[in-house]
């Protein structure tokens, strides 16, 4: 069991090639379009559900602002799709990669901050320096504010790689011990069962309110300077 414990976590290959490619735009194929007159249940479930995401996230930005509101729906719906099928079995999760989440995080972030610095210059230099500061600490909360601002995107890629990385960590330790139990003491199997099937749950919920958390603190950094 302990040599396998990260075994969910290598990236998968075919012949010696990676096939996360493959993977990552494998999401794409559970989002069917519709182009009959009246849709079925399936399209227009998915049509309401991201209308009402994309209204509760456009709600507090101005019009510049709502012109990323095409890929902020993206963000959230590739995200989302993309942990809920890393809870198949034998499955691989793109989103427990760091890699790939500041993949994400920087481009969009980068994006967020040069289009402040272009359209809100003065608002977004100060910032950096609040009002009211007294001199001699005005070089050391420009550093802190300089810090604080190139760690965004880390904080969004580690928090999504943590979250979901735990939860597939401790459903494998879960799932392990049930399988060691069963022959030793069924009760103690049983009660590990149910706390598998539990913590299974937990996880899709889990799966859902990451990408949405990650979309939500994209969408603030994007009304920060917009």
């Amino acid at each position: 069991m302990n040599e396998n414990l990260f075994a969910s976590f290598i990236t998968p290959t075919m012949m010696g090639l990676p096939i996360v490619i493959l993977i990552i735009l494998f999401p794409n194929m559970l989002f069917p379009s519709s182009n009959r007159l009246i849709n079925n249940r399936l399209v227009s479930f998915q049509q309401w559900l991201i209308q009402l995401v994309l209204k509760q996230m456009m709600a507090m930005h101005n019009q510049k602002g709502r012109t990323w509101s095409l890929m902020l729906i993206s963000l959230i719906m590739f995200i989302g799709s993309t942990n809920l099928l890393g809870l198949l079995p034998h499955s691989f999760t793109p989103t427990t990669q760091l890699s790939m989440n500041l993949g994400m995080a920087i481009p969009l972030w980068a994006g967020a901050v040069i289009t402040g610095f272009r359209h809100k210059t003065k608002a977004s230099l100060a910032h950096f320096l609040p009002q009211g500061t007294p001199i001699p600490l005005i070089p050391m909360l420009i550093i802190i504010e300089t810090i604080s601002l190139f760690i965004q995107p880390m904080a969004l890629a580690v928090r999504l790689t943590a979250n979901i990385t735990a939860g597939h960590l401790l459903m494998h330790l879960i799932g392990g011990a049930t399988l060691v139990l069963t022959s030793i003491s069924p009760p103690t199997a049983m009660i590990t069962f149910i706390i598998l099937i539990l913590l299974t749950i937990l996880e899709f919920a889990v799966a859902l309110i990451q990408a949405y958390v990650f979309t939500l603190l994209m969408s603030l950094y994007l009304h920060d300077n917009t």
